[in-house]
This record gives C-alpha cells, structure tokens and sequence, in this order.
C-alpha cells in the first residue's frame, strides 16, 4: 500500500511510464556493481500500525553522483514481507513516481531490483513482524548488510496512544511534526559493507486502532495565491457585488413592466365598463345592450336615434 501523508508515492501517469519503457528499450540500463556501491545517504523509517496491524518500512537510498542513470541497483527485503508495496524514485521538485522493478526470493529475503532514473530510491513493506502480547508491542529491524551507507539514519514514528517506546541503543531526539506524531530519530552513521545489524523496538497501546484512523484530512499541499483553481475573496468581492447589482436591477425593471401590462390589461375593461354603466345621453339613461340597434351591413353599432350606420351609410332596419 502506498504511504499516506504528503510525500505519498503517486501513481506514474501511463504516458510517462510508457516512454520510461521505451527509453529502457533504446538505452538499457546498466547493472551496478553491488560491491564497490557506496551510498552518500539512507533513511529508514519505521511507521508501526499505520495503516495496517503491522510494521511499515520505507526506505530511502540515495545513489551516489558517480552511478550513470538510468541504472539497476538491488536492495533486500524480508521475505516474510510478501515483497514491496510501493518502489519509487524521487523527483527533483520532491515527488515520487513508481519505477519499474523485479523481484526475487533468496532465503530469508528477497532481491528487489530497481530500475533507478533519479538518484533517489524509496522502497516500501509491510513486515509481519510487528508482534503484540496485550498492549505490549514488540519488532525487531534488520538490516541485510548491503550495501555500504556513509550516513545511515532511523526514523520512527510513535503510533497514537501510544507510550513507553523504546529502542535498542536509545530512541534519539523527539519531535512532533505536523501531523501531530512524534517522531524519534537516531543517527546509525557509517555503516560498512556486509554489516549487518538488528534494532529491537518496543511500546505500549491500549488499543488496536491505526494510526492513520485518527489523523486529520489534509491538503496535499498548503492552498496559496498561486494554487490552480483558487479565487481571492478580495479581489474577487467587487465583481461579486456588481454582478448581484446588475441582477437586482433586471430583475426589478422585469417586474415593473409584468406590473405595468398587468395594470392595463385589467384597467381598460374597467374603464370601459364604467364609460359604459355611467354614460348619458340627452339627460336619458344609457340604453341596455339589448336596446342597441346593430347594422345589417357591416355589423357595427348605432348610437341611439340613428337611422343610417355611421360607418357604411346603410339605412338601419326599423329606423
């Protein structure tokens, strides 16, 4: 399983992975010889109940200036291990790209050959090894012995509720990161070519929890200016206003021109039907409709007293 904080292993984009492969096709990587290798650098960190009821390793190794890369270079891991969970190489700008690798079981290890692009290396397993009897936890580290390291350190994190941890050789300086777990490291310094040497780590924890279970979502990366896809409120509040402005003031001349055509449509008929209740003529009350005479001819009304339509001349029957 891959980590899970910032410096997580991404996934290699199938493009890029692609043209790794073929550049490996038209420029074979050349083997390192195993025993004249000297690494400048190497980190272990040991993360135990992470993710899972067992022991996390991840390893960093730095090549030194002198490997040609691409190259193959072969670390070991235990066997009980099932293998790695995640090989990488690290980037310049800090990020990790899984990297093509083989693996093969010799004994009590496995012989993981990786195909290296950067100098940087980091390898990752799970180790069974992680035993528990109540809330007492014990592990036991083992270093195969090769390569050579100039500068080897250990790195472990303490799990959450967890107290009581201690290390063979004494656990280093401790320090809370940001995720809020402490971590201890320890300074292993020079370590020779087929030295190999084991670290016995023990703790207490009340529970069974992991310790990825309680820790917080964070952004994998702090949200700046520059972030892609990101707004100032600030600068943005402006434009904001304005653009409620102008929808207010839609939205009101729309309503005051329904309001306008719902006044006319229903003050005409008013009108007219008052023009028509009310009317006079010569002191007489307005006829009914059914005292109105119409014309033959094109239909239209007569007033009052009339005898030829006002609008065709015809003359008007009964008149």
């Amino acid at each position: 399983m891959l980590m899970k904080k910032v410096s997580a292993v991404l996934i290699l984009p199938g493009i890029l992975l692609a043209f790794l492969l073929a550049a490996a096709l038209v420029f074979p990587a050349g083997a390192v010889a195993q025993e004249n290798l000297t690494l400048p650098e190497a980190r272990i960190d040991l993360w135990p109940e992470y993710d899972r009821p067992e022991m996390l390793v991840i390893q960093n190794f730095v090549l030194p200036a002198s490997v040609s890369l691409p190259a193959e270079v072969v670390f070991r891991i235990p066997a009980a291990s099932g293998g790695p969970s995640a090989v990488a190489v690290r980037q310049p700008d800090g990020a990790l790209y899984e990297t093509p690798y083989t693996e093969e079981q010799a004994g009590a290890w496995i012989a993981v050959q990786v195909t290296a692009t950067t100098p940087e290396i980091v390898i990752e397993y799970y180790d069974p090894g992680l035993t528990k009897e109540g809330s007492m936890r014990s592990y036991t580290y083992q270093w195969p012995g090769d390569p050579a390291v100039e500068s080897m350190t250990l790195r472990i994190q303490q799990p959450a509720q967890a107290s009581q941890m201690t290390i063979t050789g004494g656990l280093g300086t401790g320090t809370v990161g940001s995720d809020g777990l402490t971590y201890y490291v320890k300074d292993l310094g020079e370590i020779a070519a087929g030295q190999a040497f084991s670290l016995e780590l023990q703790y207490t924890k009340p529970s069974d929890d992991l310790t990825v279970s309680g820790l917080p979502v964070q952004p994998a990366s702090p949200i700046q200016e520059t972030t892609a896809g990101s707004v100032q409120l600030v600068s943005a509040l402006p434009w904001v206003l304005g653009g409620f402005g102008v929808l207010f003031i839609a939205v009101g001349g729309w309503w005051y021109w329904r309001s306008g055509r719902g006044d006319a449509k229903q003050t005409t008929p008013a009108r007219a039907r008052g023009s028509r209740s009310s009317g006079k003529l010569k002191g007489k009350p307005a006829p009914s409709d059914g005292e109105y005479i119409y014309c033959h001819q094109c239909g239209n009304r007569a007033a009052p007293g009339d005898r030829f339509c006002r609008t065709c001349g015809t003359q008007l029957r009964g008149r």
